[in-house]
């Protein structure tokens, strides 16, 4: 059974790379063929197709094949979850049991 925080920890992995990074922010101005990815990068063809399988795995990059080469772009639906996950993470849900005091002599 695949744990609940699969899809959110597959999608944060992406963004926790300085060179993922920077292909995001390359991709934001549009589609870039991965010649120019690695030409900004300075990397090798295999370790741009690693980053490239985590962005696409975790559905925030879509690939489209051209000849031998594959171009890149931000995933629009992808983009809008990985937005919907981090902001589950980070909104505060308060109930009045997280309220009480849970440590003895502390009332």
């Amino acid at each position: 059974m695949v744990s609940a925080y699969w899809e959110t920890a597959r999608v944060f992995k992406a963004f926790c790379d300085e060179n993922r990074l920077q292909i995001l922010k390359m991709l934001r101005s549009g589609e870039k063929c991965a010649c120019k990815l690695l030409e900004e990068l300075q990397i090798s063809q295999s370790t741009l197709s690693h980053h490239m399988k985590i962005l696409c795995d975790a559905g925030i990059v879509q690939g489209r094949k051209e000849g031998k080469w594959v171009h890149y772009s931000l995933d629009p639906s992808g983009v809008e979850r990985a937005k919907e996950l981090l902001n589950e993470q980070v909104t505060l849900t308060v109930s009045h049991a997280q309220n009480e005091c849970c440590c003895p002599g502390d009332k």
